[in-house]
């Protein structure tokens, strides 16, 4: 018997564990940054991906450096908001608007949690050496790192619940943990955030985006959102999906 359907209570609790571990993380990581028992992690960190003979000049030949600022565009406002823009007007066409004012909500408060955090910490840069890449905002936490793993977890779980085989599951959340890592590790490549700023980031990012989809599961359960129509008996397993919806 499947152990969802021998301790229904688990699909309750662990979401909100890990909710509360996330917090819990960043809780403690800030206020190591805050006594400045981060710095010399972060500095060391920083360094061993530089030039020993140059810290100005990032490890590997130009073009890797470039890549990296491809790779972290994929966490810039300009990406994150065309492909939020493009998914909530997918899902409007298709009859969700539910769904699709659900994950908007998701994503725009994200970003407010986010933003406000930077405002309350007001961390500088780092000034170790040359920035990679043009920034403007406070570091810690990342927000590149944080909305990353917003967006693309919130959406990789979103597609891995219309497939039915659990290889297309793995696949669709692996690829969007690969992108939230990716861009968090290119942060600190090109040096325009300290490692504690991204960890902070996916920290908060992942957390936010656990509770979105409990939120969203249990909003499923009441008829408040339209169920995924994917997999043999629906994306839940649980039957024929309702005919019910947002809009």
């Amino acid at each position: 018997m499947p152990v969802r359907r021998r301790w229904p209570e688990l699909r309750i609790v662990l979401p909100f564990a890990a909710v509360a571990a996330a917090l819990w993380a960043f809780v403690w990581l800030a206020g190591e940054v805050v006594d400045g028992d981060t710095t010399r992690f972060d500095r060391h960190l920083l360094l061993a991906l530089r030039s020993p003979a140059d810290p100005s000049d990032p490890l590997g030949p130009l073009w890797f450096e470039q890549i990296a600022r491809d790779v972290t565009a994929l966490g810039s406002v300009a990406v994150l908001t065309l492909v939020t823009v493009s998914v909530l007007t997918y899902l409007a066409l298709a009859g969700r608007r539910a769904a699709a004012l659900l994950v908007g909500l998701c994503v725009g408060g994200g970003w407010v949690v986010t933003e406000i955090l930077k405002t309350i910490f007001a961390r500088p840069r780092p000034d170790l050496v040359p920035h990679g890449t043009s920034v403007f905002s406070a570091s810690f936490p990342s927000s590149h790192a944080a909305m990353s793993a917003v967006v693309y977890l919130t959406l990789g779980a979103l597609l891995a619940r219309v497939e039915p085989g659990r290889g297309t599951k793995l696949f669709l959340m692996g690829g969007a943990v690969a992108l939230t890592l990716l861009v968090g590790v290119s942060r600190v490549y090109l040096a325009v955030h300290w490692p504690s700023d991204v960890v902070a980031g996916w920290t908060v990012g992942a957390g936010w985006a656990v509770l979105c989809w409990s939120v969203t599961r249990a909003l499923q359960r009441r008829g408040r959102v339209e169920k995924d129509t994917g997999g043999r008996n629906g994306a839940s397993g649980e039957g024929p999906p309702p005919v019910v919806g947002g809009g």
